[in-house]
């Protein structure tokens, strides 16, 4: 049984920073790219940023120089970290962590999501 369990979200004033973790756990053959989305109500949910086994970054342009997204340098924690810095209101939202992952039981790519952690911009 594959999870993910994310942890970080707060309440922040704007210009502030918070570190978001999502862990994934259980019998994990391979993970190959890690995500964060967001989702404001009202809002459809958005692409914030994703992580590849390589390295590889990308950023929706609307976080792009104040989020960074990075993985645990122990391969074996499999958690990836939001870096999230210069926090604005419209930032405020549920953060969900998505992750494709092949499971030991049969080495084929799922897409797995956290149950969301909530970030609030607020003075």
């Amino acid at each position: 049984q594959v999870q993910l369990v994310e942890s970080g979200g707060d309440l922040v004033h704007p210009g502030g920073s918070l570190r978001l973790s999502c862990a994934a756990s259980g019998s994990i053959f391979m993970l190959n790219v890690m995500r964060w989305y967001r989702q404001a109500p009202g809002k459809e949910r958005e692409l914030v940023a994703a992580i590849t086994s390589g390295g590889g970054t990308n950023y929706a342009d609307s976080v792009k120089g104040r989020f960074t997204i990075s993985i645990s340098r122990d391969k074996a924690k499999n958690t990836v970290y939001l870096q999230m810095n210069s926090l604005k209101p419209e930032d405020t939202a549920v953060y969900l962590c998505n992750a494709e992952i092949a499971p030991l039981s049969d080495r084929t790519y799922y897409s797995y999501w956290g149950q969301g952690t909530q970030v609030t911009v607020s003075s």
